[in-house]
């Protein structure tokens, strides 16, 4: 082991499953980003592990079981004592940020959103209650606070990042811009894609305790399904997911061929036999992991402008994107028909991933941030005074609240 390695903990919501969901691709990206780098990694989380938890023992992560509310994770810091803290979500920030500050106040702490949960709820209570959209929730300011606290916000959607500049009014130099860090896509890849003449069937695949996914399938089962089997009567639609409830297998109709397949062991080769990938998302936030996965095996995607989110920039999306579900169903049925405008969206999910989510744009210039900010820590939190005051004043109270916590478990 390095002795001289700058020390990273990472104190995860969950123990990454990059096989569930693209939260966990997300995580292990920035797992391997940092290790890339020669950082030493503790990955820390309080949650239970299952048979779907990332495997760090090939890697040199150390993992570490912590406790919620317990002195026991103060110890572990003052003997860590760790230069940078990552907090896996503002809701994790919220239980050990006044630990981290009082025992490693020299430590950087990073916050990783991985997709903005106030804009995510605001839309889903939106789309529910057929409301105007209104940012400004509880869940908002809990939020908001967090990134006040930590001295970095990593967003992965450039929307999310307008979002809070200029509705809540963070400063630029608190949030920053790090999206899916992918391999560019090469001919020798393109050459193992499976052709248009060898694919059939249409795909949607989704992690189930995320709630846009569930509502997409129900979407698709009674909005766009019923047209497009009508267009197409031998295609199936098979649904992937993890996490599949019973309300999820409820669905499964072999008549209608809707057809609902559970987790996928590996979520490119399972999009990469199917003709299309179908994502009418009508709510959510963030970048969406199924579209990655879909241009990089060449598996076209018709989608919404929700679903197709910060993800394309100024370039031509690997499909179509339509808020119409009359035209969503037309769009699908020329894609799955036409292969000349197939093969054309094929190739604008090439151009995506290489100019948008290329890894060499984006990791040095991350890891440089980092560090030019550990170096002017002082100064930059004198900056953001406002932080400071979260800290004092959520520091007093979040601490007593989880002190009152330990102290009532001892009992």
């Amino acid at each position: 082991m390095n002795t001289s390695a700058k020390k990273l903990l990472i104190i995860g919501f969950v123990w990454p499953e990059p096989t569930s969901s693209a939260a966990g691709t997300r995580m292990i990206q920035l797992v391997d980003l940092f290790l890339h780098k020669g950082y030493q990694i503790t990955f820390a989380s309080a949650a239970s592990k299952s048979d779907f938890s990332y495997d760090f023992s090939k890697t040199s992560v150390v993992e570490q079981q912590i406790k919620l509310n317990d002195e026991s994770f103060n110890l572990f810091l003052k003997e860590l004592n760790p230069e940078i803290v990552l907090f896996d979500r503002f809701m994790v920030e919220e239980q050990y940020g006044w630990r981290v500050q009082q025992e490693c106040p020299n430590a950087v702490r990073i916050l990783d959103t991985e997709d903005l949960h106030c804009l995510r709820n605001a839309r889903q209570q939106s789309d529910k209650k057929k409301q105007v959209l209104d940012l400004f929730s509880d869940t908002a300011k809990r939020e908001i606070a967090s990134i006040l606290r930590c001295d970095l916000s990593i967003m992965i959607s450039e929307v999310e990042m307008d979002i809070l500049k200029n509705q809540f009014k963070i400063d630029p130099s608190l949030i920053y811009y790090l999206p899916f860090l992918e391999e560019e896509i090469d001919q020798q890849v393109i050459e193992k894609w499976i052709p248009f003449e060898d694919r059939a069937d249409f795909v949607f695949i989704g992690n189930f305790l995320h709630e846009p996914n569930w509502n997409t399938v129900q979407v698709l089962k009674t909005k766009i399904w019923p047209v497009l089997r009508k267009r197409f009567p031998n295609a199936n639609l098979n649904i992937f997911g993890s996490y599949t409830s019973q309300k999820v297998l409820q669905l499964d109709n072999k008549g209608e061929k809707f057809l609902i397949k559970g987790r996928a062991l590996d979520a490119k080769e399972t999009i990469a036999k199917h003709r299309i990938l179908l994502a009418p998302i009508q709510f959510g936030a963030g970048v969406k992991g199924k579209f990655i996965d879909a241009m990089q095996v060449g598996t076209p995607s018709v989608t919404t402008s929700v679903g197709a989110e910060a993800m394309k920039g100024n370039l031509d999306w690997n499909g179509s994107i339509e808020d119409n579900l009359e035209l969503f169903i037309d769009e699908a049925v020329k894609l799955y028909q036409v292969k000349n405008s197939w093969q054309i969206a094929q190739q604008n999910g090439v151009q995506i991933i290489n100019h948008r989510y290329s890894a060499k744009y984006f990791t040095d210039q991350f890891i440089q941030e980092v560090e030019r900010l550990a170096s002017h820590l002082t100064a930059h939190r004198q900056n953001n005074f406002f932080g400071q005051i979260l800290n004092h004043h959520t520091a007093q109270s979040t601490k007593y609240m989880s002190l009152w916590i330990e102290e009532k478990n001892r009992k």
